[in-house]
């Protein structure tokens, strides 16, 4: 036991005569974790991006609510009316009347055929 862990501290398996196997699991763990390195910065970089159009969205939100809110109290009638007594344009005292536009029906030539 005590030969076993003292040959791991100085490293012998990485120089015996079959070495090369522990060195191309070693290699390979390397890799391994490199990809996992990587994979866990990219998916931190997305959390990071997604948080920042979140935060983005809701200042766009905000502030077409702001606008909306700004553009229903210009058209307001009161509002309307008031700008323009400035330009001495005063609004009518008789409201309007409604104008019905009755169209002929044209008669196709079925129709005149049956007749």
């Amino acid at each position: 036991m005590k030969q076993g862990v003292y040959s791991i501290l100085k490293a012998r398996f990485l120089i015996n005569e079959d070495a090369m196997k522990n060195w191309r699991f070693i290699v390979f763990l390397i890799v391994l974790a490199i990809i996992m390195i990587a994979n866990t910065n990219r998916f931190e970089q997305k959390v990071f991006k997604e948080v920042a159009l979140t935060s983005e969205v809701k200042e766009l939100r905000s502030e077409f609510v702001d606008r909306r809110s700004e553009l229903m109290k210009l058209k307001m009638e009161s509002t309307v009316a008031a700008k323009m007594e400035a330009k001495q344009i005063f609004p009518s005292a008789v409201p309007p009347k409604k104008i019905k536009v009755i169209q002929e029906k044209k008669e196709s030539f079925f129709d005149k055929l049956w007749k």
